[in-house]
């Protein structure tokens, strides 16, 4: 697993114009193909009249599903690469749809190719990403007593609190990178006086 990717901030639409052909870029945030798939239908019946609607997603944060489609564009000058575009930029769990109403001027391969791939960068900056880290979940076991001044002492120093239990003890839920366990352990026990339990568990992906 990779410690870091970037994903879109939300859905959204850039155009630009090429030579007279109109390039509608629709991006979306997919956590799985299903939902990507789902995108593309939507946007394709959305602009059942244009000459084109191509896609590219990529799905996992290690790029596990990578899938493009020229639509009827000559092979590899649409879907590559928008595609190519996706993962140059570390995007994952993502889905981007290029709309083209042909203006009348034909762009040849290279023209095709820039202006496929140059509608998917420029939406991404337009519309914006966000860094998505990995990060270890992690459960801290203290007394009633330390509990409060603990929690509080979390949440200012940056980490975060996803969950806090109370029962014969307190157990805070928390995540934190994975390069910072060592750290970690070392200011837990400095802070508790060496008697918070400290149990590591799986890992999964938050904004950096």
């Amino acid at each position: 697993m990779q410690d870091e990717y970037r994903t879109v901030a939300g859905a959204g639409v850039h155009e630009t114009e090429v030579n007279r052909s109109r390039f509608l870029c629709a991006l979306a945030p997919a956590a799985t193909e299903r939902e990507a798939q789902d995108f593309i239908a939507a946007v394709r019946k959305e602009h059942a009249d244009a000459n084109h609607n191509c896609w590219a997603y990529v799905i996992g944060a290690d790029a596990s599903v990578q899938k493009a489609s020229d639509d009827g564009e000559p092979g590899g000058t649409a879907g590559v690469p928008m595609l190519q575009m996706l993962l140059r930029r570390d995007m994952r769990y993502v889905v981007a749809v290029v709309t083209r109403y042909f203006g009348g001027v034909k762009l040849g391969a290279g023209g095709l190719i820039r202006a496929y791939g140059g509608a998917v960068g420029e939406a991404l900056d337009t519309l914006g990403t966000r860094a998505r880290r990995r990060f270890r979940l992690a459960t801290v076991t203290v007394d009633h007593q330390r509990a409060g001044k603990l929690e509080n002492d979390l949440r200012t120093t940056g980490r975060e609190v996803r969950d806090v239990r109370y029962g014969e003890a307190v157990t805070l839920e928390i995540a934190l990178p994975d390069t910072d366990v060592p750290a970690f352990r070392t200011w837990l026990a400095d802070a508790t006086a060496g008697t918070a339990a400290f149990e590591p568990g799986g890992e999964t992906y938050g904004d950096a």
